[in-house]
């Protein structure tokens, strides 16, 4: 006899989480994208003109256009990705947050990719160069165990990351899962992060 299991999957914890944070406020989202950029002496980084990776923010997420302007400002050279056609989605060198490209098709009601920085587009190998990587995730547990979108496309550009790189996921203060709740399932190809970056603080995963 097959037994029953009730442990979410990952497609249910998605929509639970998808669901929740479409009923926060837009400006409660540009609120909360200030306070990360606060945070941003906190963020395990050495001195300016590191690489960092991080990304620019759509739809329900968290704003990061703060942050992406404070790491600017303070003289960190920042990565973030650009789409492309393909699997292996490269990286753009972003100059400034204002001269950001819309990339969805002309007349999209709808935002479906994120916006790209002009330029060239280097290869994923690039992520070598960064001190500091920074993912959106829709929870994360203790472990590590991060939970995305599910195109996967962050567990194979990790891939190509430094081994004494930090990655932290970027989510909502309730998205980081207590010790006392069951963990996020985790697939063989899931890569663990080092911890996460919320608008109430920075969480390091022992």
């Amino acid at each position: 006899m097959i037994e029953e299991t009730t442990t979410p999957t990952k497609r249910t914890l998605r929509h639970e989480a998808i669901s929740r944070r479409k009923q926060v406020d837009p400006a409660e989202r540009a609120r909360a994208g200030a306070r990360l950029a606060g945070l941003m002496d906190g963020l395990p980084l050495p001195d300016a003109r590191a690489t960092v990776a991080a990304y620019v923010s759509m739809g329900s997420e968290i704003e990061t256009r703060p942050l992406l302007d404070a790491l600017l400002a303070a003289g960190y050279r920042v990565l973030v990705p650009r789409l492309g056609a393909g699997l292996d989605v490269g990286w753009g060198e972003l100059d400034a947050t204002g001269l950001l490209r819309d990339m969805d098709d002309p007349g999209s009601p709808t935002h479906h990719r994120p916006d790209e920085p002009e330029g060239e587009t280097l290869p994923p190998e690039s992520l070598a160069q960064a001190a500091l990587i920074l993912v959106p995730a829709l929870a994360v547990d203790r472990s590590g165990t991060r939970l995305g979108r599910g195109g996967g496309w962050y567990d194979r550009a990790l891939a190509h990351r430094s081994p004494a790189c930090p990655v932290l996921a970027v989510c909502w203060d309730w998205e980081v899962l207590g010790a006392d709740e069951d963990p996020l399932p985790r697939e063989t190809h899931d890569l663990p992060v080092d911890g996460a970056l919320t608008p109430g603080g920075i969480v390091l995963f022992g």
